[in-house]
C-alpha cells in the first residue's frame, strides 16, 4: 500500500536521470579502464632531451618555455589522462541529460493524450477517442485497448439508459390502466363476483401483456450488449421449430403459415439468431390479414446466410420502413390492443444482425405486406 507521504519523480524526470545515469556510467567504467591500462599495461619511456636553443634567443637570462604540455614523467601523463576524461566524462552527463529529457518527452506525450481522456470519460464524456497513430507498439496497443474499453461502457450506458426509458414508456399504459379498471370496480359497492371475476380477468391481461414487453425489453438488452458466443448453426430446425410455435396462433386468424423452405448455416449465437428468426415470423403472423399468408425461406446470398419472411397484410408506405426498425413503432402507428405486439419485434432483429456484422433490409409488397430480408454470416466464408 501506499503511504501517503511517498513523493515520488515526475516520470519524464526518472526518464531523464535513468537516461543520463546510464550514459554516464558508462563513460565512467570507460574512463576507469583507460586509466587502469594505460597505468599498469604499458611501459614508458620518456627521454629527457637537451633543450635545443635559438641562437637569437642565445643570452637571454629567462627560461625558456616550450610549446603544449611538457610531460616529464608517466605521473603527470596519466594524471592529465585523467583531467581530460573527467571533463569528457561532465560534458557528456550534461549533454545526456539534455537528450533524456527531449527524448522522454517524446515518449511520455502519448500517455499525456491517454490521461486526457480518461479524465473526460470520469467526467461523464464517454464519446471522445484517443486515436492514437504511429507505429504499432505497447503505447499503441494501450491507447486502442483504452478505445475498445470507452466503446463497451458508452454501449452499457446507453443500453441501460435505453432499458430504463423503454420500460417506464412502455409500462406506464398497463399499470395506469389497471389502476383504473380497480378503481372503478371499488367504486361501486354493489359488485358482485362476476364482475370481480371480469375484473381480474382484464388485469391478467394486462399484466400478462407487461410480462411479454419487459421480456422483450431484456431481449432486446442482451442483443444491445454485444456478447456473443460464435458458432456454426443450422437455421432449417430452427426455422422449423418456430413455425411450429406459430402454427396455433396463424391458424386462429386465418393466417395459412407455411413450411420453411431451403437451407442454410449462419455463424453467431443460436439463441439470439432463434430470437430473430420468431420475432420475423411472429410478426409476419400477427401483421396480416385474415385468409393471407406468410411464409420463410432460407438460402445463401452472396456469402450470406439470408432468412426471408414474406406476408400479405395492410401496405406500407417506403417512409414507413425506416422508422419500423425503432423500438416501440408499428407499421400503423402506436396500438393499444394487445395483439398488436409491443412494437420491438423489429427493433431485436435489427440489434441481432448488427451485432452480427449483418444487414437487416425491408421491402413492401406491391399488394401489401413486406418481405423481410435478414443476412448474417454464412458458415462457408467463415470458415
Amino acid at each position: 500500500m501506499r503511504r501517503s507521504g511517498d513523493r515520488r519523480l515526475p516520470i519524464r524526470v526518472r526518464l531523464t536521470l535513468s537516461y543520463a545515469g546510464m550514459v554516464t556510467g558508462c563513460g565512467a567504467v570507460f574512463v576507469l579502464v583507460v586509466y587502469l591500462f594505460m597505468r599498469f599495461v604499458p611501459s614508458y619511456l620518456i627521454a629527457k632531451d637537451p633543450v635545443v636553443l635559438d641562437p637569437s634567443q642565445m643570452g637571454r637570462t629567462s627560461p625558456v618555455k616550450p610549446d603544449g604540455i611538457a610531460i616529464t614523467n608517466p605521473t603527470e601523463f596519466l594524471d592529465v589522462l585523467l583531467v581530460i576524461s573527467v571533463v569528457g566524462l561532465v560534458l557528456l552527463a550534461a549533454v545526456s541529460g539534455v537528450v533524456g529529457w527531449v527524448v522522454a518527452g517524446r515518449i511520455i506525450k502519448p500517455l499525456a493524450v491517454i490521461n486526457a481522456a480518461a479524465t473526460r470519460a470520469a467526467t461523464g464524456d464517454l464519446d471522445h477517442r484517443v486515436g492514437l497513430e504511429g507505429p504499432r507498439d505497447e503505447i499503441r496497443d494501450l491507447s486502442d485497448t483504452f478505445d475498445r474499453m470507452l466503446v463497451s461502457l458508452q454501449r452499457a450506458f446507453a443500453t441501460h439508459r435505453r432499458f430504463a426509458a423503454n420500460a417506464s414508456h412502455e409500462l406506464r399504459t398497463p399499470l395506469a390502466t389497471t389502476k383504473t379498471m380497480i378503481d372503478v370496480t371499488l367504486a361501486n359497492p354493489d359488485a358482485d363476483a362476476g364482475e370481480l371475476r371480469a375484473l381480474a380477468e382484464r388485469v391478467r391481461e394486462v399484466n400478462q401483456a407487461s410480462i411479454e414487453t419487459v421480456n422483450a425489453l431484456l431481449d432486446l438488452a442482451d442483443v444491445d450488449s454485444g456478447t456473443l458466443a460464435r458458432r456454426p448453426v443450422d437455421l432449417a430446425p430452427i426455422a422449423a421449430a418456430v413455425v411450429r410455435e406459430l402454427s396455433a396462433e396463424a391458424r386462429s386468424g386465418g393466417i395459412d403459415l407455411s413450411a420453411p423452405t431451403g437451407t442454410t448455416t449462419a455463424v453467431g449465437d443460436p439463441v439470439l439468431i432463434r430470437q430473430a428468426i420468431s420475432n420475423l415470423a411472429r410478426n409476419a403472423v400477427r401483421h396480416n390479414r385474415s385468409g393471407g399468408n406468410a411464409n420463410v425461406r432460407l438460402s445463401a446470398h452472396n456469402g450470406s446466410a439470408r432468412v426471408t419472411v414474406t406476408n400479405t397484410g395492410p401496405p406500407v408506405s417506403p417512409a414507413a420502413l425506416e422508422s419500423l426498425t425503432e423500438p416501440f413503432v408499428r407499421g400503423a402507428g402506436r396500438a393499444l390492443t394487445r395483439g398488436s405486439g409491443h412494437g420491438l419485434g423489429l427493433a431485436i432483429v435489427s440489434g441481432v444482425a448488427l451485432a452480427h456484422d449483418g444487414a437487416l433490409r425491408l421491402h413492401p409488397n406491391p399488394t401489401g405486406g413486406l418481405t423481410v430480408h435478414l443476412d448474417l454470416p454464412h458458415a462457408a466464408a467463415a470458415g
